[in-house]
């Protein structure tokens, strides 16, 4: 008698495989059905919860196919007990310190423009900045940059790096920062005519950001050109929770924040 095997499914419809991952703790996974993103903090029969940055937890099934892990779909599976626990990282990439309390706030400080650039670096680099003492503060544009360092009077023990919006040759903001001329602040900008175009396209979902018409709003024409309502604040809630780390930020804006970081947090 012929042996048949008692899955009758046509190869060509069967699913790829996909690696089975053990879900460590500090593990940092998405749902694809709710678009949650959090780090593995418990894993019980059949079930996963994870925690996202907010501290909020979820519960998941552990179904297979049934998460992402650095965008590829995997199947977690309950690790072993002797599985070592693997590093976890903050959003920014970096090894975090588990337990770790903010520092104390430094003298030093970041300023950036605005209060969407301000929840990004927040979104990114938040655990690193507390981690360091570093607080982040937002300006109301930089026409009046020079007062501002001069007010904050910048010094050796209290650094003051400066984030600045489309810093590009000849631009008014260009000639704004080569104002600032004190050695204890560091003002850099990203090319970007505002912050929103420093979040990768496709971690938004669209092929590209629109070119809008000089002398038109920037953020209003972005929702026009998307077919997106426009009401800007609804529009940056909704590109801000496409931004799980720094895998979906531009590099020309990581760099940067990196740079400020390293300058207001040397040793004196």
């Amino acid at each position: 008698m012929r042996q048949y095997s008692p899955d009758l499914t046509p190869p060509w419809k069967k699913s790829p495989p996909v690696p089975e991952v053990p879900a460590d703790p500090g593990l940092v996974v998405e749902e694809p059905g709710t678009g949650f993103c959090g780090a593995v903090i418990r894993c019980e029969a059949g079930t996963v919860t994870l925690e996202d940055r907010f501290g909020k937890h979820r519960v998941f099934p552990l179904e297979p196919r049934g998460f992402l892990l650095e965008g590829r779909v995997v199947t977690l599976v309950r690790p072993t007990a002797s599985a070592p626990v693997r590093p976890s990282r903050t959003a920014s990439g970096s090894v975090a310190v588990p337990g770790a309390r903010a520092r104390v706030a430094r003298a030093g400080r970041i300023y950036v423009e605005g209060r969407h650039d301000a929840e990004l670096v927040e979104r990114v680099w938040g655990d690193d900045l507390r981690v360091e003492g570093v607080v982040v503060e937002y300006l109301e544009g930089v026409d009046d940059l020079p007062a501002v360092v001069d007010a904050f009077s910048p010094g050796p023990d209290a650094r003051l790096g400066v984030l600045v919006d489309h810093l590009v040759p000849g631009s008014k903001e260009s000639r704004i920062a080569e104002a600032v001329t004190s050695e204890h602040a560091l003002v850099l900008g990203h090319p970007y005519i505002d912050v929103w175009e420093a979040v990768k396209p496709s971690s938004v979902g669209i092929p590209s950001w629109p070119r809008v018409p000089r002398g038109q709003d920037w953020k209003t024409g972005v929702c026009r050109a998307l077919g997106w309502p426009e009401n800007t604040g609804a529009a940056w809630q909704h590109i801000l929770s496409r931004v799980h780390s720094y895998k979906d930020l531009e590099p020309a804006l990581l760099g940067r924040v990196e740079e400020l970081i390293d300058f207001v947090t040397a040793p004196e």
